[in-house]
Formats: C-alpha cells, sequence, structure tokens
C-alpha cells in the first residue's frame, strides 16, 4: 500500500477481471473478514444515486466513523 492508502492488484488479477484503464473496483466484505473484489458494474454506481433519503444535516467523518464500528459491533453480535 502506498503511502496515499492506493494498492497495485497483481496483472493476472487484472486480466481475470478483464480491467482496463478507468474502471472501477469493487470491494465487497463477508462476514468471516474476506473481501471480494470485482470490477464494478459502470450503471451500478449511478443506480444508487437517489436510494438513500437525504441527511437532514452534515456528518463529520468521526460521525460516520463512529456509526460504522457500532454497526460492525452490532452485526457480529449477533443483533
Amino acid at each position: 500500500m502506498t503511502s496515499k492508502s492506493q494498492i497495485t492488484l497483481p496483472k493476472d488479477i487484472r486480466a481475470l477481471l478483464q480491467l482496463e484503464p478507468g474502471d472501477k473496483v469493487a470491494f465487497l466484505p463477508l462476514p468471516d473478514g474476506k473481501i471480494v473484489v470485482s470490477k464494478a458494474k459502470k450503471e451500478s454506481f449511478s443506480k444508487l444515486r437517489g436510494l438513500l433519503p437525504q441527511p437532514t444535516r452534515a456528518y463529520s467523518v468521526d460521525e460516520m466513523n463512529e456509526a460504522v464500528q457500532k454497526g460492525v459491533a452490532k452485526q457480529h453480535a449477533g443483533a
């Protein structure tokens, strides 16, 4: 990982996923801690627009991180 938190996908993985410059990559975390890497469908991101309601206020990065941590903890607790 670089100092900018960027990673390099090996050539054989890029070929397997048929990635080309400019393509998006999706990372899907699994409950067992593994990550699935796939080529993101171009329309998949645009379909998400408007899916969630607009927040009533802006949230800080710390607030978002805390909400994610609580959600993960709740999921692992079996709730």
